[in-house]
């Protein structure tokens, strides 16, 4: 499945996505809030037609990631079967909260349970009913179904890129579907969705972010709350966001998501113990049993019975969201997961994010309901109302030391909105080169400045409504998207079952016999260590003129076959057109020799101690296999061996 090309530009995704996204934000710049009606009509439209395509998606999403973290398929690891994951739990799970939803956490945490208890979708307004009612739907909509949704993308782009050598880009995830056809045209559209739908779904997230900073802001110091003072701000975070995107993963995104998890669980810790505590970790506990009991009524509730306007303006606007984000999300996700298996893959991004959110959503949520139910309240609902960033802000004024808490959500929300564009740019940029896993910093540069100019546009041509609009409707296409990339992941899972299935059935490899084959030739070997200059005058002596002559003999057969000899290595590659090619290639590998091989030898560490394999690698990976010392032939008969199961497998996927 491989392809060996890593360029720096793709230029049909890079010029084409930059035209569009350029464009769209241009008309937002000219038109201003004559297009708030024009974008209204959209929404209500997209929802209207669309709304129970939307729900019944997430749900299949759901249900397919629930399968396969607890399928067969659970055992395999995103990588070769050797690999580890490149961070530890804690890095990885503060770079999946950061990426994932910080920004819509700070801006909805308090507004949105707030909204709900004020005007539920159903019943009365301002009750402990509604209250009760007003968590269950706020975790509903930052429960599982939204990671299920990242999990589609960034599993499916893990899998393809680490364990099958795929460029890391949206279009390697419908391999088994389309073939070398991933590729051309076809490919080209996919990654131009993924781009849109990143570009607007990031631009969403930063348009959110900047209100909800200009509202902590206006409350700290008393500047102007309006569109204009926005503008400024996106530009300076924009700033920063480029800073950290040319420091790379580790130089600063890493960092930045550490910081962030600190900052945002100071605050948590800090609500939680002035706030109403036994309250706080009573409705943690019944929160979450009642969103468990009602799932299933949730996902699938579109009030067709009695419509309204709650449905669109809520769960829509936020799996539109998600979808708008998978992308990005999922991107990000697979590049900080390589190693790990599909079962913890499932799991840790399906449950770790969410019980963190869930502890989050409490503690903010009911502390501002509980507040609201007091008979003091109303100050927080009417901030809500008016002026949604400002709820936050109207609740930390309710709890002792609220200036110290405001300034520490607004340096929060800092934070998340540069994450968020870093990451987002680094996502967008490796799309638009290929799948490179070092894209060009010229075009991080870029992307990162695009999306503040996109968030900008969004707010000039209406502000919220504005945002929402273009979250559901870049989510639109790519939706169909995600849905073809479950099928394509379950096949490609299914096609390496089969190939296990035929591995475990065939006879063990029996290299050819002959004078040169003795057992205790072949013992010899086995016990031998080789230098790596041995192993080297291996590969040009003996496996390449074996590979050389079975690409002949298939060339022969009117088929394309490739041998290549590049340093500590010999490749065949014989292509199959739609179908996966066969690999077979003979690597060097460096190993530390043991002390029981040579005692004499000294213990210290060196290149003294190593020895030397000639190990068998195909397709999917290591075969873990070492073929030093055979003979010419020998190696062609493991080689033919090994295309024969090739075929097999092909015939089984067919």
């Amino acid at each position: 499945m491989a392809d060996d090309r890593d360029p720096q530009i793709n230029p049909p995704v890079f010029f084409v996505s930059a035209g569009l996204i350029l464009t769209l934000a241009g008309l937002g710049v000219a038109f201003g809030a004559d297009a708030e009606p024009v974008l209204t009509h959209a929404l209500d439209w997209i929802t209207d037609t669309f709304g129970w395509f939307y729900l019944l998606s997430v749900a299949g999403f759901l249900v397919f990631v629930l399968y396969l973290g607890m399928s067969r398929h659970g055992h395999i690891r995103l990588g070769p079967d050797n690999s580890e994951p490149e961070y530890g739990h804690l890095s990885w799970f503060a770079m999946l909260f950061s990426a994932g939803m910080g920004i819509g956490l700070l801006f909805f945490g308090v507004a949105e349970p707030v909204m709900h208890f004020v005007e539920p979708p159903e019943g009365a307004g301002g009750t402990v009913d509604a209250a009760r009612e007003a968590m269950k739907l706020t975790f509903f909509h930052y429960g599982i179904h939204a990671w299920a949704i990242y999990i589609v993308v960034g599993l499916s782009l893990a899998y393809f890129a680490f364990r099958h050598d795929l460029p890391l880009t949206i279009r390697s995830a419908l391999y088994p579907l389309l073939g070398k056809r991933i590729h051309g045209r076809i490919g080209h559209a996919v990654d131009i969705f993924a781009v849109l739908g990143t570009m607007f779904g990031v631009a969403t997230s930063l348009g959110v972010g900047v209100m909800q900073v200009n509202a902590g802001l206006a409350h700290l110091f008393g500047i102007p709350d309006n569109t204009t003072m926005q503008i400024v701000l996106i530009a300076g975070i924009t700033g920063l966001a480029t800073i950290s995107v040319v420091m790379g993963l580790d130089g600063g995104i890493k960092r930045l998501s550490e910081l962030n998890l600190l900052f945002a669980l100071g605050l948590l810790l800090f609500v939680m113990v002035v706030g109403p505590t036994e309250f706080i970790l009573q409705t943690f506990v019944e929160n979450t049993g009642t969103y468990l009991s009602d799932l299933a009524d949730l996902t699938f509730q579109l009030y067709a019975y009695e419509p309204n306007d709650w449905v669109g303006g809520w769960t829509l606007f936020y799996w539109g969201w998600w979808i708008a984000w998978s992308p990005f999300v999922g991107m990000f996700i697979a590049r900080i997961s390589r190693g790990r298996t599909i079962r913890e893959f499932v799991m840790g991004v399906l449950f770790v994010p969410v019980g963190f959110t869930f502890l989050w959503l409490t503690v903010f949520g009911d502390t501002a309901l509980s507040i609201e139910l007091s008979g003091n309240g109303g100050a927080i609902s009417a901030a809500a109302r008016d002026n949604m960033p400002t709820a936050m802000f109207v609740m930390l004024e309710e709890l002792p030391l609220s200036s110290i808490s405001a300034g520490l959500s607004t340096a929060l929300v800092i934070t998340f909105f540069v994450t968020s564009s870093d990451s987002g740019s680094l996502v967008i940029d490796m799309i638009t080169s290929g799948g490179s896993a070092e894209p060009p910093v010229w075009q991080r540069v870029f992307w990162a400045v695009s999306e503040g100019v996109v968030a900008a546009a969004l707010l000039l041509a209406g502000g919220l409504v504005a945002l929402q609009s273009a979250a559901i409707g870049s989510a639109l296409p790519f939706t169909v998207v995600i849905i073809a990339i479950c099928f394509s992941l379950l096949k490609g899972l299914r096609m390496e079952a089969a190939a296990k299935r035929v591995t475990r059935s065939t006879p063990p490899r029996v290299p050819i016999s002959g004078a040169s084959a003795t057992w205790q030739t072949r013992l010899r070997n086995i016990v031998r260590h080789y230098s790596r200059d041995a192993v080297a005058r291996f590969l040009a002596d003996t496996a390449q003129p074996a590979l050389d002559a079975v690409a002949k003999e298939v060339r022969a057969s009117g088929m394309t076959a490739d041998v290549t000899h590049t340093d500590g290595r010999v490749r065949l590659d014989v292509r199959h057109g739609e179908q996966d090619d066969f690999v077979y290639e003979i690597r060097t590998r460096g190993y530390r020799t043991p002390s029981f091989a040579f005692p004499e030898m000294p213990s210290g560490g060196g290149t003294s101690r190593l020895h030397y394999r000639a190990e068998v690698y195909l397709q999917t990976g290591p075969e873990h296999y070492d073929v030093m010392g055979y003979s010419k032939d020998q190696v062609i008969a493991d080689i033919l061996s090994q295309y024969d199961k090739h075929m097999h497998v092909l015939h089984l996927a067919v």
